[in-house]
């Protein structure tokens, strides 16, 4: 990697859950006022709180450049429905819409359901990836020019560039077409935690973002290299992957107690996933580590939002951007256009359709 190449930086927004719409958009607009690509919204059956992707959809209209990336897990969810879901996120987002795979691997969340018992991981993360594939399947199946909202004789859609998906997968097919017209990104940006495992294999073949967890930067280098590897044996170009390192960060002072269940420690702990300090240090380690090819950038999570993400906006993210290490303003409009990412052809148009 180019020590000149874009430093990419993301933030969680998500904590305790709040039933206040105001509280997430307050956050967002915070990540926007810093130029952050995205902010991620976590989410997932274990825990009580608003559905993720119904928040961003609320908070999408009172933004207007940051990229909206809920949590959706795609265990004992039906994939036409999720791809439906995210799709209009980009709508109403007006093309700054992700999505966070993710899978449920508890008893007590599949008893949620009813319908079937837990499955191991390496299971859970072949469907995860069934499920992205056929999410993009049915992002493809309008073509970008398919409404033609003809009055004079009534047509709305030209029946001629919808087309059927026709997947057949281990647990689930689906036909199409979707019922929703082709985003305004083609895709939305897929995000997966990459870190380890099956999960690793799934990111490799259909993410666009892959979050990695790493001690030092020789490891997060080591496993940008082996996904951009992964991805390229199923037959992609790794240039059009970007690997975050994903850090959760407590910037409050000496007398600020963590979150419960996460103890002090050093800057970097041994599961590689906390940094305690100051703004000016998270600036430099975030430097040091792009600098020397670690990453294409951060994905950051505040221990307390409501403080550590003003800090890291206002402090970490300004110093960055006074050393002309990170952008001041948004070039573009997506979060395609953010991260760098073409819009990818459509795979059932005549010639790839619109790119």
């Amino acid at each position: 990697m180019s020590a000149t190449a874009p430093l990419h930086l993301a933030a969680e927004i998500g904590g305790p859950p709040r039933y206040d719409p105001g509280h997430y958009t307050g956050l967002a607009r915070l990540a926007e006022h810093g130029a952050l690509d995205f902010v991620t919204l976590g989410d997932s059956f274990a825990r009580p709180g608003p559905d993720a992707l119904a928040v961003l959809s609320r908070v999408a209209p009172a933004t207007g450049r940051i990229g909206l990336v809920p949590t959706v897990t795609t265990t004992h969810t039906e994939p036409f429905h999720v791809s439906s879901a995210v799709a209009t996120l980009d709508w109403v987002s007006r093309g700054r819409a992700g999505w966070y795979v993710d899978v449920s691997t508890t008893g007590a969340e599949a008893r949620l359901f009813g319908r079937r018992p837990a499955a191991p991981a390496d299971e859970l993360w072949r469907e995860a990836g069934e499920s992205a594939d056929v999410a993009a399947r049915l992002w493809d199946s309008w073509e970008d020019d398919a409404e033609i909202r003809d009055v004079a004789t009534g047509r709305f859609i030209d029946r001629d560039k919808l087309h059927y998906v026709d997947f057949e997968g281990a647990v689930f097919s689906v036909r199409g077409p979707a019922i929703v017209p082709r985003p305004p990104q083609g895709h939305p940006v897929t995000v997966v935690d990459g870190t380890s495992g099956p999960a690793r294999e799934t990111a490799a073949r259909h993410a666009d973002v892959v979050l990695v967890r790493a001690t030092a930067p020789e490891q997060a280098a080591a496993a940008r290299t082996d996904l951009r590897r992964r991805a390229a044996a199923y037959g992609r170009d790794p240039d059009t992957l970007r690997v975050l390192v994903a850090l959760t960060v407590d910037l409050g002072d000496a007398e600020t107690a963590p979150e419960p269940g996460l103890e002090s420690g050093p800057p970097l702990a041994a599961d590689g996933s906390y940094y305690r300090g100051g703004p000016v240090d998270l600036a430099e380690l975030i430097t040091r580590w792009h600098r020397g090819g670690a990453a294409d950038g951060f994905h950051l999570t505040p221990i307390t939002p409501g403080r550590d993400l003003e800090r890291i906006v206002n402090g970490t993210v300004a110093l960055l951007q006074h050393r002309s290490l990170f952008r001041t303003f948004y070039p573009g409009g997506t979060l395609r256009e953010h991260l760098g990412l073409a819009r990818p052809a459509n795979r059932y148009a005549p010639e790839g359709g619109r790119a």
